[in-house]
């Protein structure tokens, strides 16, 4: 017998396969953006002349932003329609585009990159949830996660890569113009292929929630930033408990309102809640090991920063080849199972780089990462799924938002907690390694980061400036294998609560064994 879901009339036609293609660009341009200043932060300091602490904020607030309005931006998407808050961000995404290319000063391009974040906020759970209405099919729907997924996941190298030949080409500024003909392109095409969908019965809108979200979601990753900048200290502690006191406090008003800002039953729909927890804990392992990774391929394999970021490109390739095979694997094995055997290779990727040495070639570390990225393309882009097809066609905004708020503190967390990790391995080491003869001062710079040893070791006579620089690479590299333990361990718990979490969900309906929901 012919599902509902799977009939004739149900399918995409050309027109929504176009408008497939209309939103992937901008998925891919709101990550890009998150990644694309990091080849241009030497040009912008010497141009604009930041101080560390606005250089900071230029490169930060732009995702701080972003992560804090994405509930917020959901939630108005499917109220006053996902089309129409797709091309007001378009316009805000493009203009303050053009305000950061032409700015003069740090404080102008902050602002900019804060117009950004919200301009993003706006697109990014906007393009998922248009994806939810235009592709009713399921297996069609499936495929069209899978292209906006990979889209979203190869933005952050993506970026650098573009940032880099930007710059080197060109001037800084020439890195946001890039966007403004892309949200032109949109708005010109939206109204033609895509549909609009907005819930009919939206009721109130809850400014005081609004608020309240941002407020928690901007304290707990602000703190969880600067603990990951700083160390432990007071002010990111005292930042990260205000925002999940606050978190309380939008919990219970949400489940007492009569119109919430987001449907907490969202979250006892174990599809959901489960994909949700699977993203989340993939993009804390990645987040933390990938920030390590970068920094070995530049300061311990030595490859200019340019360079190491074409290093990544096999890591996206294989996340792509994950994205395709969990797609195709799905029709015939239920998604609890690739979800779970996607966490579970991603945590042999990490144990791969348990085993890494500071001798080893770039092969070995691309190895355990491309495994890594492998087993994040099948888990991911079936947990998006999930997202996007277990919420009710009225909550797809949402629901999507809420997916990509997960991924925001999830990034935080992980490159926190296991940049932490990392950086007391490195620390207890390269103190027990430096040979007595270093003078202190080089030796107090070299104990605090990878980067200031090899500083250091220019200073030294040959002989010392090799053990240095041995001792450095050493202790970073074992920071990564401790780190690494830490992910695969994380990830291999994962996979069996979400193979477990999701053994009664079945791809075609997102609902079995949600009891009642």
């Amino acid at each position: 017998m012919t599902s509902p879901s799977t009939t004739p009339s149900t399918k995409a036609s050309r027109k929504e396969w176009i408008g497939l293609g209309v939103l992937t660009v901008p998925a891919l341009l709101v990550s890009m953006d998150l990644s694309v200043l990091f080849m241009a932060a030497p040009r912008i300091s010497a141009d604009l002349r930041p101080s560390t602490g606005q250089l900071l904020w230029i490169m930060d607030i732009y995702g701080f932003l972003m992560a804090g309005l994405l509930i917020t931006m959901g939630t108005l998407g499917d109220r006053i329609g996902r089309r129409r808050l797709l091309m007001l961000g378009a316009v805000a995404f493009g203009g303050a585009s053009l305000l950061a290319a032409v700015s003069s000063s740090p404080e102008t391009l902050i602002l900019a990159r804060a117009l950004l974040g919200v301009g993003g906020a706006t697109l990014a759970p906007s393009t998922l949830a248009l994806i939810r209405t235009m592709f009713r099919d399921d297996a069609q729907r499936r495929t069209a996660v899978a292209v906006w997924t990979a889209a979203f996941g190869a933005g952050v190298p993506i970026g650098s890569i573009i940032g880099g030949l930007l710059v080197e080409r060109f001037w800084w500024g020439s890195v946001f113009l890039i966007n403004i003909p892309v949200m032109v392109l949109l708005l010109t095409l939206a109204p033609l292929l895509l549909p609009e969908h907005a819930d009919p019965l939206p009721g109130r809108f809850d400014l005081l929630g609004a608020a309240q979200s941002m407020a928690a979601i901007l304290a707990c990753v602000w703190g969880l930033k600067k603990l990951a900048e700083d160390g432990l200290a007071v002010p990111p502690f005292v930042a990260i408990a205000a925002g999940l006191a606050t978190s309380y406090l939008f919990v219970r008003r949400q489940r007492a309102a009569a119109q919430p800002l987001i449907d907490l039953g969202l979250f006892r729909r174990p599809a959901f809640s489960a994909a949700i927890g699977s993203n989340v804990v993939l993009t804390v392992a990645s987040a933390g090991v990938g920030m390590l990774v970068v920094q070995h391929l530049q300061l311990v394999l030595g490859y200019r920063p340019f360079v190491a970021a074409l290093w990544m490109i096999p890591m996206v390739g294989m996340t792509v080849v994950g994205i395709v095979v969990g797609t195709v694997i799905v029709r015939w094995v239920r998604p609890g199972f690739v979800i779970g055997a996607g966490l579970a290779c991603a945590a042999t990727g990490f144990g791969l780089l348990t085993r890494l040495e500071a001798e080893d070639t770039v092969g070995a570390l691309l190895t355990g990462y491309s495994v890594l990225g492998l087993g994040m393309g099948m888990a991911i882009t079936l947990a998006y799924n999930l997202v996007v097809a277990t919420a009710p066609p009225r909550n797809a905004g949402t629901a999507a938002a809420l997916n990509e708020t997960g991924t925001e503190l999830g990034g935080a967390l992980g490159i926190a907690i296991l940049g932490s990790i990392a950086t007391a391995v490195y620390e207890r080491d390269i103190s027990r390694a430096l040979p007595g003869d270093v003078p202190a001062g080089a030796a107090d710079a070299a104990g605090s980061t990878l980067g200031g040893a090899l500083v250091a070791a220019e200073q030294l006579p040959s002989r010392l400036a090799e053990s240095v620089t041995q001792a450095a690479t050493t202790a970073f590299t074992n920071g990564i294998n401790t780190t690494a333990a830490v992910g695969a361990g994380l990830l291999a718990l994962s996979a069996v609560v979400a193979a477990t979490a999701l053994r009664g969900v079945r791809i075609d309906d997102g609902h079995s064994g949600e009891h009642g929901h």
